[in-house]
C-alpha cells in the first residue's frame, strides 16, 4: 500500500464522518501528530489501527486499499461499533516511573528478578491499563517522541502476540550487551527475524533476530516533556 495514497483515503474517511483529527486520533489510541503524518503519508497505518477503523468505524478495508467501492461497509445509521475488552478503560491508575538507567535493565525490571523502586508514580485518568513508564533516550522515534519524553508501556510475554506496525518498547540483546529502544515493529522478509523500523527517517531499518529480543512491551501512551527557559 502507498502510504500517501492509504492518508487520503483516511482523510476522506475522517471528513465523511464529519469528525477532526483529535476525535479520530482519540479512537486509534494515538496522537493527533502521528494521525496527521499519517494522513499525509509520512507513516504507515499499522494493520491494528486498520482493524480498528474497520470495527470502530465502518471502513470498507477494499476502499481503503484500492480506492474502489463505498467508503463504509453498511450505511452508517446500520452500523454496529464492535469494542474489544481490551480496549477499556481505567478512570484512574498510579503508573510507576522508572529511570532505566538507574536499573540493571528491562528484563529484570519486567521479571521482578530485582527490585526496582520508582522514581515517581504518573497518574492519568481514562487510560488502558499500564505496567510502567520510563523516560525516553535517543531521537530514532523524532518527532513523534524526542528524547526526555515518557512512554507508558503494557508488558508483553511473547513476540507472536504483537501487531505488526505498531510501536514497542524493546530490549535487544548485542554481543551480550543489552540495548532498549522504542520502534515500530514489522514484519521481515528473513525468517525468524523482524524489522525494527525507526520514525525519524535518518535511522535506516533493521532485521533482527527473534531471539534476541528479552523483553518487550507495547507503547500505550506518550507524554511530551517541554523545558521552559
Amino acid at each position: 500500500m502507498n502510504n500517501e495514497q492509504i492518508g487520503q483515503r483516511l482523510k476522506t474517511m475522517r471528513k465523511a464522518l464529519n469528525m477532526n483529527q483529535d476525535a479520530v486520533a482519540k479512537i486509534l489510541g494515538i496522537g493527533k501528530s502521528a494521525l496527521s503524518m499519517i494522513e499525509t503519508g509520512r507513516a504507515a497505518l499499522s494493520e491494528r489501527n486498520k482493524n480498528i477503523l474497520i470495527q470502530k468505524l465502518n471502513l470498507n478495508p477494499e476502499w481503503l486499499e484500492t480506492g474502489q467501492g463505498e467508503i463504509f461497509n453498511c450505511p452508517p445509521e446500520q452500523f454496529v461499533p464492535f469494542t474489544h475488552r481490551t480496549d477499556r478503560t481505567v478512570p484512574m491508575q498510579s503508573v510507576p516511573l522508572y529511570n532505566i538507567e538507574g536499573t540493571a535493565g528491562l528484563v529484570p525490571l519486567f521479571t521482578g528478578q530485582t527490585p526496582v523502586q520508582p522514581v515517581n508514580y504518573i497518574h492519568i485518568p481514562n487510560l488502558p491499563k499500564c505496567d510502567g513508564a520510563i523516560y525516553i533516550v535517543g531521537d530514532s522515534m523524532y518527532p513523534l517522541l524526542k528524547s526526555g519524553d515518557i512512554v507508558l508501556y503494557k508488558q508483553m510475554n511473547s513476540i507472536e502476540d504483537i501487531f505488526w506496525g505498531d510501536m514497542y518498547l524493546l530490549s535487544i540483546d548485542i554481543d551480550g550487551e543489552e540495548y532498549i529502544t522504542v520502534k515500530y515493529i514489522q514484519k521481515s522478509d528473513k525468517e525468524g527475524y523482524v524489522k525494527l523500523v525507526s520514525q525519524n527517517p535518518h535511522h535506516a531499518d533493521k532485521d533482527i533476530p527473534v531471539d534476541r529480543i528479552k523483553a518487550l512491551a507495547f507503547i500505550k501512551a506518550s507524554i511530551r516533556m517541554n523545558s521552559i527557559k
